[in-house]
Protein backbone atom coordinates (compact mmCIF):
# COMPACT_ATOMS: atom_id res chain seq x y z
CA UNK A 1 0.00 0.00 0.00
CA UNK A 2 2.81 2.40 0.87
CA UNK A 3 4.52 1.74 -2.47
CA UNK A 4 1.25 2.27 -4.35
CA UNK A 5 0.69 5.61 -2.60
CA UNK A 6 4.28 6.63 -3.35
CA UNK A 7 3.84 5.82 -7.06
CA UNK A 8 0.57 7.75 -7.13
CA UNK A 9 2.26 10.78 -5.58
CA UNK A 10 5.10 10.61 -8.07
CA UNK A 11 2.63 10.31 -10.94
CA UNK A 12 0.56 13.21 -9.61
CA UNK A 13 3.70 15.33 -9.25
CA UNK A 14 4.79 14.55 -12.82
CA UNK A 15 1.34 15.36 -14.19
CA UNK A 16 1.27 18.66 -12.29
CA UNK A 17 4.78 19.49 -13.52
CA UNK A 18 3.82 18.82 -17.14
CA UNK A 19 0.61 20.84 -16.74
CA UNK A 20 2.60 23.69 -15.21
CA UNK A 21 5.10 23.65 -18.09
CA UNK A 22 2.29 23.70 -20.64
CA UNK A 23 0.53 26.57 -18.86
CA UNK A 24 3.72 28.62 -18.55
CA UNK A 25 4.53 28.02 -22.21
CA UNK A 26 1.06 29.11 -23.29
CA UNK A 27 1.38 32.28 -21.18
CA UNK A 28 4.62 33.08 -23.02
CA UNK A 29 3.54 32.04 -26.53
CA UNK A 30 -0.17 32.71 -26.99
CA UNK A 31 -0.29 36.49 -26.33
CA UNK A 32 2.37 37.06 -28.99
CA UNK A 33 -0.01 35.74 -31.61
CA UNK A 34 -1.59 39.20 -31.42
CA UNK A 35 0.83 41.44 -29.46
CA UNK A 36 4.27 42.56 -30.69
CA UNK A 37 7.11 41.46 -28.40
CA UNK A 38 8.57 44.36 -26.44
CA UNK A 39 12.00 42.75 -26.62
CA UNK A 40 13.58 39.30 -26.94
CA UNK A 41 16.06 37.15 -25.07
CA UNK A 42 18.72 37.80 -27.73
CA UNK A 43 18.17 41.57 -27.58
CA UNK A 44 18.52 41.54 -23.79
CA UNK A 45 21.70 39.45 -23.97
CA UNK A 46 23.09 41.74 -26.66
CA UNK A 47 22.33 44.81 -24.53
CA UNK A 48 23.82 43.24 -21.38
CA UNK A 49 27.00 42.34 -23.28
CA UNK A 50 27.75 45.91 -24.34
CA UNK A 51 30.44 47.97 -22.65
CA UNK A 52 27.87 50.59 -21.68
CA UNK A 53 24.40 49.58 -20.54
CA UNK A 54 23.17 52.95 -21.83
CA UNK A 55 24.02 51.88 -25.40
CA UNK A 56 21.02 51.63 -27.72
CA UNK A 57 19.54 48.50 -29.25
CA UNK A 58 17.92 49.31 -32.58
CA UNK A 59 14.51 47.61 -32.75
CA UNK A 60 11.43 48.98 -34.47
CA UNK A 61 8.41 46.71 -34.72
CA UNK A 62 6.46 46.83 -37.98
CA UNK A 63 3.39 44.73 -38.86
CA UNK A 64 3.72 42.63 -41.99
CA UNK A 65 1.48 45.06 -43.87
CA UNK A 66 4.39 47.51 -43.61
CA UNK A 67 7.15 45.07 -44.61
CA UNK A 68 8.08 44.43 -48.22
CA UNK A 69 7.06 41.01 -49.48
CA UNK A 70 10.56 40.86 -50.99
CA UNK A 71 12.02 40.76 -47.46
CA UNK A 72 9.79 37.84 -46.52
CA UNK A 73 10.78 35.93 -49.64
CA UNK A 74 14.46 36.71 -49.12
CA UNK A 75 14.63 35.32 -45.57
CA UNK A 76 12.69 32.23 -46.62
CA UNK A 77 15.12 31.71 -49.50
CA UNK A 78 18.12 32.19 -47.22
CA UNK A 79 17.05 30.35 -44.09
CA UNK A 80 14.16 27.95 -44.69
CA UNK A 81 12.82 27.28 -48.18
CA UNK A 82 10.38 24.63 -46.88
CA UNK A 83 8.96 27.00 -44.25
CA UNK A 84 5.38 26.93 -45.54
CA UNK A 85 5.37 23.13 -45.86
CA UNK A 86 6.82 21.79 -42.61
CA UNK A 87 5.39 21.80 -39.09
CA UNK A 88 8.36 23.49 -37.46
CA UNK A 89 11.09 20.94 -38.20
CA UNK A 90 12.76 20.09 -41.50
CA UNK A 91 13.75 16.50 -40.78
CA UNK A 92 15.44 15.99 -44.15
CA UNK A 93 17.73 18.98 -43.54
CA UNK A 94 18.38 17.78 -39.98
CA UNK A 95 19.43 14.37 -41.30
CA UNK A 96 21.76 15.91 -43.89
CA UNK A 97 23.28 18.26 -41.31
CA UNK A 98 23.83 15.36 -38.90
CA UNK A 99 25.63 13.34 -41.60
CA UNK A 100 27.69 16.35 -42.72
CA UNK A 101 28.70 17.27 -39.17
CA UNK A 102 29.80 13.70 -38.50
CA UNK A 103 32.36 14.07 -41.32
CA UNK A 104 33.44 17.65 -40.63
CA UNK A 105 34.82 19.63 -37.70
CA UNK A 106 32.79 22.65 -38.84
CA UNK A 107 29.38 22.22 -37.23
CA UNK A 108 26.42 23.47 -39.25
CA UNK A 109 22.82 23.60 -38.12
CA UNK A 110 19.51 22.99 -39.86
CA UNK A 111 17.22 25.23 -37.84
CA UNK A 112 13.97 26.32 -39.43
CA UNK A 113 12.58 29.85 -39.16
CA UNK A 114 10.18 28.57 -36.47
CA UNK A 115 13.09 27.20 -34.42
CA UNK A 116 15.00 30.45 -34.80
CA UNK A 117 12.00 32.46 -33.59
CA UNK A 118 11.78 30.23 -30.50
CA UNK A 119 15.49 30.69 -29.84
CA UNK A 120 15.50 34.45 -30.47
CA UNK A 121 12.52 35.17 -28.23
CA UNK A 122 13.20 33.00 -25.18
CA UNK A 123 16.55 31.19 -25.25
CA UNK A 124 20.29 31.73 -25.61
CA UNK A 125 23.09 30.94 -28.08
CA UNK A 126 24.79 27.58 -27.85
CA UNK A 127 24.42 23.97 -28.90
CA UNK A 128 23.68 22.18 -25.63
CA UNK A 129 21.05 19.45 -25.54
CA UNK A 130 19.10 21.49 -22.97
CA UNK A 131 18.94 24.49 -25.29
CA UNK A 132 17.96 22.33 -28.26
CA UNK A 133 15.29 20.56 -26.20
CA UNK A 134 13.73 23.83 -25.07
CA UNK A 135 13.94 25.13 -28.63
CA UNK A 136 12.03 22.08 -29.89
CA UNK A 137 9.42 22.50 -27.13
CA UNK A 138 8.76 26.15 -27.93
CA UNK A 139 8.81 25.45 -31.67
CA UNK A 140 6.07 22.87 -31.25
CA UNK A 141 3.86 25.38 -29.45
CA UNK A 142 4.60 28.18 -31.91
CA UNK A 143 3.36 25.98 -34.73
CA UNK A 144 0.25 25.05 -32.73
CA UNK A 145 -0.63 28.58 -31.60
CA UNK A 146 0.48 30.85 -34.47
CA UNK A 147 -0.21 30.84 -38.20
CA UNK A 148 2.80 30.73 -40.51
CA UNK A 149 2.39 34.39 -41.41
CA UNK A 150 2.75 35.38 -37.75
CA UNK A 151 5.88 33.27 -37.28
CA UNK A 152 7.47 34.89 -40.33
CA UNK A 153 6.33 38.36 -39.23
CA UNK A 154 7.95 37.96 -35.81
CA UNK A 155 11.10 36.48 -37.33
CA UNK A 156 11.48 39.50 -39.62
CA UNK A 157 11.04 41.79 -36.62
CA UNK A 158 13.41 40.04 -34.20
CA UNK A 159 16.21 38.58 -36.37
CA UNK A 160 19.58 40.29 -35.94
CA UNK A 161 20.97 42.05 -39.04
CA UNK A 162 24.05 43.68 -37.55
CA UNK A 163 25.69 44.76 -34.27
CA UNK A 164 22.81 45.83 -31.99
CA UNK A 165 20.38 45.92 -34.97
CA UNK A 166 17.25 43.79 -34.68
CA UNK A 167 14.40 43.55 -37.13
CA UNK A 168 14.10 44.39 -40.80
CA UNK A 169 12.61 47.84 -40.16
CA UNK A 170 15.54 49.03 -38.04
CA UNK A 171 18.01 47.47 -40.51
CA UNK A 172 16.33 49.02 -43.53
CA UNK A 173 16.34 52.51 -42.02
CA UNK A 174 19.93 52.22 -40.79
CA UNK A 175 21.52 50.72 -43.92
CA UNK A 176 19.28 52.02 -46.73
CA UNK A 177 17.61 55.08 -45.18
CA UNK A 178 14.14 53.82 -46.06
CA UNK A 179 11.31 51.88 -44.36
CA UNK A 180 11.10 48.12 -44.76
CA UNK A 181 7.97 48.57 -46.90
CA UNK A 182 10.15 50.05 -49.68
CA UNK A 183 12.95 47.48 -49.76
CA UNK A 184 13.79 46.35 -53.28
CA UNK A 185 14.87 42.89 -54.37
CA UNK A 186 18.62 43.45 -54.02
CA UNK A 187 18.36 45.19 -50.65
CA UNK A 188 16.17 42.46 -49.22
CA UNK A 189 18.58 39.79 -50.47
CA UNK A 190 21.56 41.64 -48.95
CA UNK A 191 19.90 41.80 -45.54
CA UNK A 192 19.09 38.10 -45.70
CA UNK A 193 22.66 37.32 -46.77
CA UNK A 194 24.10 38.33 -43.37
CA UNK A 195 21.64 36.31 -41.28
CA UNK A 196 23.89 33.29 -40.67
CA UNK A 197 26.32 35.48 -38.71
CA UNK A 198 25.40 39.20 -38.42
CA UNK A 199 28.35 39.79 -36.10
CA UNK A 200 30.77 38.63 -38.80
CA UNK A 201 29.03 39.58 -42.06
CA UNK A 202 28.31 43.24 -42.85
CA UNK A 203 25.52 44.91 -44.78
CA UNK A 204 27.52 48.16 -45.02
CA UNK A 205 30.73 46.50 -46.23
CA UNK A 206 29.70 43.21 -47.79
CA UNK A 207 32.48 40.75 -48.60
CA UNK A 208 32.62 38.80 -51.85
CA UNK A 209 31.08 35.88 -49.99
CA UNK A 210 28.15 38.04 -48.88
CA UNK A 211 27.70 39.43 -52.40
CA UNK A 212 27.70 35.92 -53.87
CA UNK A 213 25.18 34.82 -51.25
CA UNK A 214 23.06 37.90 -51.99
CA UNK A 215 22.80 36.93 -55.66
CA UNK A 216 21.99 33.31 -54.81
CA UNK A 217 19.24 34.47 -52.42
CA UNK A 218 17.82 36.82 -55.06
CA UNK A 219 17.50 33.94 -57.55
CA UNK A 220 16.02 31.59 -54.95
CA UNK A 221 13.54 34.24 -53.77
CA UNK A 222 12.24 34.66 -57.31
CA UNK A 223 11.70 30.91 -57.51
CA UNK A 224 9.76 31.00 -54.24
CA UNK A 225 7.59 33.91 -55.37
CA UNK A 226 4.49 31.85 -56.02
CA UNK A 227 4.74 30.11 -52.63
CA UNK A 228 3.98 33.31 -50.71
CA UNK A 229 0.87 34.74 -52.40
CA UNK A 230 0.18 38.40 -51.84
CA UNK A 231 -3.09 37.40 -50.18
CA UNK A 232 -1.06 35.71 -47.41
CA UNK A 233 1.41 38.63 -47.11
CA UNK A 234 -0.51 41.88 -47.34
Amino acid sequence: MARARFRQRILRFLLLAVAGCVLLTLLLVLPLRWLPPLTSSFMLQNWAGQASLSARIRYDWEPRAQISRRAALAVMAAEDQKFLDHAGFDFESIRKAWERNARSKQVRGASTISQQVAKNLWLWPGRSWLRKGLEAWFTLWLEICWPKERILEIYLNTAQFGPHVFGVEAASRLYFNKPAARLNELEAALLAAVLPNPQRFSVRNPSRHVRARQEWIRVQARRLGDELPAARWH
